[in-house]
């Protein structure tokens, strides 16, 4: 799930065709930000456990 994330908008060859900004949309931008969301959630409650 994370991976669509990771490699391809990182690496500039990451898409077999066009720049990496031309694949993503308000959509995907959207679910990111609520993926990063989550695992910063799940950090957070981790470090409060310790």
């Amino acid at each position: 799930m994370l991976d669509d994330y990771y490699i391809p908008a990182r690496y500039p060859n990451g898409h077999d065709e066009g720049p990496a900004f031309e694949h993503y949309g308000s959509l995907h931008s959207s679910q990111a930000v609520e993926y990063a969301r989550k695992v910063l959630d799940y950090v957070l409650k981790g470090l409060a456990d310790t």
